[in-house]
């Protein structure tokens, strides 16, 4: 099995297919490599296509001091992948947890960044300090489920969340894989990326001033059933000088694998404009 080691020698799990340009993809709380499938059996007729279990994710290594895991280690982790792999430049596509760290990577190696894709970003990004608190109190009593209960009884209300029933209504199938998935992951893994990532990480509002910097092309794509990423992903359209943003309608925070032909058909146009040189940013009014 092909692994890389982390800064902290945290051993990575990956899997790469294709040739051309690059493209790493960083999956969400609730994925895996495996999330990525339907965006590999795409363009990797077209690019080099990486995929990766982040740390605390099986196969990858699992560390059990809370203290390895963090926003500034998740983007180093991405980092460190590229650098293994000997690859100068990449497109990183996240969603939800794994798009902030696509927009950290964007923010930390620009140079290295030939585009960034945040989908389904934003959750626990909000203007007010009482909704904030909030939902800090959610996220913290999420890690203490996966805690106390195992990965098996979490895991199964996780995936039946309510930014999650668009997939469920429309792909019961689909859904099914992805719950599956997700009740083979590590529950020490899950707590402890909730507890020192998630629940540790600056809202997109406090980014507020390196987003205004931000100079990779960066698509921000969102459902428009996953309410708790929308606000964010305004505000990540509004910030961020280089972002366009696509609302995909009916669909909730599962949109890499409920819509894989619209959310491939977006990729696809961003990829070609950023590598062409066409990819626009805001112009201010004369």
């Amino acid at each position: 099995m092909p692994f890389i080691q982390a800064p902290d020698r945290t051993k990575l799990y990956y899997e790469e297919v294709g040739t051309g340009s690059a493209m790493v993809f960083v999956h969400e709380y609730a994925g895996d490599y495996r999330t990525w499938e339907p965006q590999l059996r795409h363009f990797a007729r077209s690019h080099r296509c990486i995929t990766f279990s982040q740390r605390g994710y099986p196969p990858s290594e699992v560390p059990e001091d809370p203290a390895r895991y963090s926003q500034e280690i998740a983007r180093d982790d991405v980092i460190a992948l590229l650098d293994a792999l000997g690859i100068d430049k990449a497109h990183i596509v996240g969603h939800s947890m794994g798009g902030y760290t696509a927009l950290h990577v964007g923010i930390r190696v620009p140079q290295r960044c030939i585009s960034v894709v945040a989908a389904g970003c934003g959750f626990g990004s909000l203007p007010d300090a009482q909704r904030v608190a909030a939902m800090k109190q959610q996220v913290a009593e999420t890690g203490k489920m996966f805690a106390e209960e195992g990965i098996k009884s979490a895991a199964a209300k996780y995936a039946d969340a309510p930014m999650r029933q668009a997939h469920k209504n429309k792909d019961p199938r689909g859904w099914s894989e992805f719950a599956h998935m997700l009740s083979e992951h590590s529950a020490l893994g899950h707590a402890n990326t909730m507890f020192g990532v998630q629940l540790k990480r600056p809202t997109l509002y406090e980014m507020e001033a390196d987003l205004k910097r931000f100079t990779p092309p960066l698509l921000v794509i969102v459902g428009d059933e996953d309410e708790p990423c929308l606000e964010g992903s305004f505000f990540l359209k509004r910030a961020a000088p280089t972002a366009a943003l696509l609302v995909i309608p009916r669909t909730g925070h599962n949109v890499t694998s409920e819509e894989p032909a619209a959310f491939n058909a977006a990729l696809a146009d961003l990829f070609f404009a950023a590598e062409s040189g066409r990819w626009v940013a805001h112009k201010k009014a004369t």
